[in-house]
């Protein structure tokens, strides 16, 4: 099984960004826990905090992965390229936040992912990850 990992902006920062909200260990060393955790599976994973590369992977990999796991970050809810580029393949993607995004500023209610995702995973922290790949091995 492969699947591709796709975070948004700032989430290279993980771990130094608001650790209060974020947390404090960065995204490759969570990356290299979940490889650890699931070796069965081929994980590709990349992160940009330019909208359009995000767009770009999206066409990229999304014939050829089992799923994506997408956390936009900030994008989910301005970017309505990114849902039309989920619109647009075939891979199943899970739209996935480390906080709970409804227990925080109006604006991050709206999202322009949820539509066309598989599934949502919310608040669980970094775990979240985790979570959405144990829903693409249970199909």
């Amino acid at each position: 099984m492969k699947i591709a990992i796709i975070n948004g902006p700032n989430l290279n920062l993980l771990g130094k960004r608001e650790p209060a909200v974020y947390g404090s260990t960065s995204f490759e060393a969570y990356l290299s826990d979940l490889e650890a955790l699931f070796p069965e599976i081929e994980f590709l994973y990349f992160q940009s905090n330019v909208e359009g590369e995000l767009i770009n992977f999206i066409q990229e990999v999304g014939f050829s992965v089992d799923g994506i796991l997408l956390n936009a970050a900030a994008y989910t809810h301005t970017s309505v390229g990114l849902g039309d580029a989920i619109k647009a393949i075939d891979a199943p993607v899970l739209e996935i936040h480390i906080s709970n995004t409804f227990a925080r500023e109006d604006f991050r209610h709206q999202s322009y992912i949820s539509p066309v995702a598989k599934g949502i995973i919310v608040g669980f922290g970094l775990d979240s990850y985790r979570l959405g790949v144990l829903s693409f091995l249970k199909g």
